[in-house]
C-alpha cells in the first residue's frame, strides 16, 4: 500500500472538488494502492470562534460583491462539472473549522476519517449546516456511527486543539500554502483538485512500479 496524505479544509470548496475527483478514479480502480490520512488546514485560521457571515467574509476576502462573483466562477463550474449541487445561495456562515478539524481526527482514531469528511463536505456545501456549531458535529459524528455524546464532551473541552494547531503550522512549515494538498509516498507534492484522469495515471504508475 501507498500512503496519500492529503491536507484540506471542510469548508474548502476546491477540497471537495478534488476529493470528488479522486473517488472517481478510486472506483474506477477498486484495486488502487492508496492508504488515505486527511491531516487539517484552516484556511482562516484567525476567523473568529463563531464564524462570520459568509456575504461579510467573501466580500473582505476577495475586495466586495463583484470580486467574490468573479472568484466563485470557476468553482461553481468546476462543481457543476464534477456532478456536485452546492448550495451556496443556503449557506450564511463561515465557520472557524478548528472543531471540525477534530472531529475529523477523532473519527481517524476510529477508523471512520474519510466518512468523517464526506460529512462534513455534505453537511456545510449540499445542505449549508454550520459546521462550526457543536450540535451539528455532534450529529455528523452520529451519522457516522460516532458516538454522539462523547464527541459533544470533546468539543465542549479543549481536547486536541494544540494538536491541529500544530498539524496545521507542520503543513505550513513544509510549504503548504494553498488546499488541497496531496502527498503521494510522502514525498510527491500533487496540489490543487486534479482531474480522475491524472490519479488514474498515478495509480498506473504505482502499479507499474510494484510489478517491476
Amino acid at each position: 500500500m501507498v500512503k496519500l496524505d492529503i491536507i484540506s479544509d471542510p469548508i474548502c470548496p476546491w477540497c471537495y472538488i478534488g476529493k470528488t475527483r479522486l473517488d472517481e478514479a478510486l472506483a474506477q480502480h477498486p484495486d488502487h494502492p492508496f492508504t488515505i490520512e486527511w491531516h487539517p488546514f484552516q484556511l482562516n485560521p484567525d476567523m473568529p470562534e463563531g464564524g462570520m457571515g459568509r456575504r461579510e467574509y467573501l466580500e473582505g476576502k476577495f475586495g466586495g460583491k463583484d470580486g467574490a462573483v468573479k472568484a466563485y466562477a470557476p468553482v461553481v463550474q468546476a462543481a457543476e462539472e464534477a456532478g456536485l449541487k452546492i448550495d451556496f445561495e443556503g449557506m450564511q456562515r463561515t465557520p472557524n473549522t478548528i472543531d471540525a478539524h477534530r472531529l475529523i481526527h477523532w473519527a481517524g482514531i476510529e477508523g471512520r476519517q474519510t466518512a468523517a469528511v464526506s460529512a462534513l463536505f455534505g453537511a456545510y456545501f449540499e445542505e449549508a449546516r454550520d459546521i462550526g456549531d457543536c450540535e451539528v458535529l455532534a450529529d455528523i459524528a452520529d451519522s457516522i456511527e460516532m458516538d454522539a455524546a462523547v464527541v459533544a464532551k470533546l468539543l465542549n473541552s479543549d481536547a486536541d486543539i494544540e494538536d491541529i494547531r500544530k498539524r496545521d503550522a507542520h503543513s505550513r512549515e513544509m510549504g503548504v500554502n494553498s488546499v488541497p494538498t496531496f502527498i503521494v509516498a510522502g514525498q510527491h507534492a500533487v496540489p490543487g483538485a486534479q482531474p480522475a484522469d491524472l490519479w488514474a495515471k498515478v495509480i498506473g504508475e504505482i502499479k507499474e512500479q510494484v510489478a517491476e
